[in-house]
């Protein structure tokens, strides 16, 4: 049996494997040339202290054990499967797709958007302030929102599925493999799309299909069963339908609601994007001047109650730079991501607070389960109205924003269409402005250095969950009212991450194989 060890480093005697494999036989008592495998199973930094510390824990194996058999994923080939329809190429659809391929199904996968390749033309396009696709941006296209992203793997939600599963998954389409022991994975936005349409590759290839620009205009319901969808003037068939459109499919839930298939409204959560220089988050973090080339970029993850409502960080990009994310011309909303070496001069995150149902009851009315909906369209073009032209978002300083006064000017930003100064503390509605603003002073109390003329807020955070949940039963995962119909990921409201969403893809997949032999599809 291999014996696992866990070694406390500094960053540079961590880098250095000839150093650490030496500790590590020194530690269980052999010669070093005696490991005959030892594999990195966990790194993680412990930045507390003055001197910042990594916890290396390794898997050693000694001569004459067995070896650990290599990663394999042997995909059948389903070209005469059952077939299922699966809507949205995101994190969900991707891996219901490669679950129901291990199951013996045929996936159909629809996506509204363009492949990788195109989409990059049209994400170039809205980075240069032109024209927005609604079905071609940061949101919708191959990989859904996740492809052109962070590529954050951390996720709370293990117990939904097998995590380690999707984390090697995503090493066998081309991931580092480092991510198997990160503490916190991230695959970075200039990886992600080559892994992204090599899961598809695996699709086709194992005989399921996979269609772009195909935009789901309606159902085919029969006695309250699905039995297709339909795209433009032509109608697919399948045995059930996966429903992954992702939380920006705002269309999806009106033509739900408008062909009377129950939704319902839920809390959410809406801010700001803040960006700080990389360097004050370092020597914040790592409690000197320079961080040196050892350690990475560094991060943080912040939380705290103001007034009765939480405020947190949200999707944190060390070493990133912050995007454009609307998928209409009428909105100002952006997101933020880093490439896999965070080597950007700059540091952004989500800065968001609570949105609950008594904010939008005043919409109820009008707009029924669909309020929070509207209530985040409205915190989106209000944000457009002060932003001046095209993509140029609103901005200002962080330490005027928590004043309550206006910037002059603003300092130099990672948002390539640029930014125009705004008093985002007057116009924000007040329940999440004030709350905002407080819960920027609690972490500037906490991480000196954080409320700084050098920092900005960005107008505006919006996307960070639906406003919209599509109720499933707990037992079958189907939705409650139409049988054959399986809401899933994030833009059904059950999770929120790439590996929540791909882990909620192969629970819905096997919810899906038990109803198709149930009925004998």
């Amino acid at each position: 049996m291999p014996k696992t060890i866990t070694l406390q480093l500094s960053p540079k005697q961590a880098a250095d494997e000839k150093f650490y494999l030496a500790r590590a036989a020194e530690r269980l008592g052999i010669r070093q040339s005696d490991i005959a495998l030892a594999r990195v199973i966990k790194r993680s930094i412990d930045a507390r202290q003055r001197m910042a510390k990594v916890n290396l824990s390794l898997e050693i194996y000694i001569d004459k054990e067995p070896m650990p058999a290599p990663l394999n994923f042997d995909y059948p080939a389903v070209d005469n499967g059952t077939e299922v329809i699966v809507v949205g190429s995101g994190p969900a659809g991707l891996f219901a797709s490669l679950r129901l391929i291990e199951l013996g199904f045929k996936p159909i996968l629809l996506e509204r958007g363009k492949s990788v390749l195109s989409r990059k033309y049209d994400i170039a396009q809205i980075n240069r302030g032109g024209d927005i696709n609604p079905d071609s941006n940061y949101a919708f296209g191959e990989g859904g929102a996740g492809t052109f992203s962070d590529g954050k793997l951390f996720t709370r939600s293990k117990k939904r599925g097998d995590y380690n599963k999707a984390l090697q998954t995503l090493v066998w389409h081309g991931a580092n493999p480092e991510i198997l022991y990160e503490a916190h994975p991230h695959i970075g936005t200039d990886k992600l799309p080559r892994i992204i349409s090599n899961i598809c590759h695996t699709i086709t290839e194992h005989g399921g299909k996979v269609l772009f620009e195909s935009r789901v205009s309606g159902f085919v319901v029969k006695n309250n069963r699905i039995t297709g969808v339909k795209v433009g003037d032509n109608t697919i068939e399948g045995a059930a339908v996966v429903l992954a459109t992702g939380h920006s499919a705002r269309d999806i839930y009106e033509l739900l609601h408008k062909e009377g298939i129950a939704i319902e409204a839920k809390p959410f959560a809406m801010g700001v994007r803040i960006e700080h220089p990389q360097h004050l988050i370092d020597s914040i973090q790592y409690h000197r001047a320079e961080r040196g080339e050892w350690l990475p970029a560094a991060s943080y993850s912040l939380v705290s109650q103001e007034a009765g409502r939480g405020v947190y960080s949200f999707c944190m990009c060390p070493g990133g730079f912050i995007v454009p994310a609307m998928t209409d011309t009428r909105q100002s909303v952006v997101n933020g991501m880093s490439p896999s070496g965070r080597n950007s001069a700059f540091a952004n995150s989500g800065l968001v607070t609570e949105v609950r149902l008594e904010d939008f009851a005043h919409l109820r009315e009008e707009w029924g389960e669909l309020a929070g909906l509207r209530y985040q369209q409205l915190f989106e073009e209000l944000a457009r109205e002060h932003s001046g032209e095209r993509q140029v978002a609103p901005a200002q300083r962080v330490s005027d924003f928590v004043a309550g006064r206006a910037s002059k000017s603003l300092p130099r930003t990672s948002y390539i269409p640029g930014l125009t100064p705004s008093r985002l503390d007057e116009w924000m509605p007040e329940n999440i402005g004030a709350r905002l603003r407080s819960g920027i002073a609690t972490f500037g109390r906490r991480m000196k250095g954080f409320v700084s003329d050098e920092a900005i807020v960005v107008g505006v955070e919006s996307r960070t969950s639906t406003p919209v949940r599509i109720p499933r039963d707990s037992e079958t995962l189907m939705h409650t009212q139409i049988e054959g119909l399986f809401p899933a990921g994030e833009g059904a409201g059950y999770a929120g991450g790439i590996v929540s969403a791909a882990l909620d893809g192969e629970r819905i997949a096997d919810a899906v194989a038990r109803y198709c032999k149930a009925h004998n599809f």
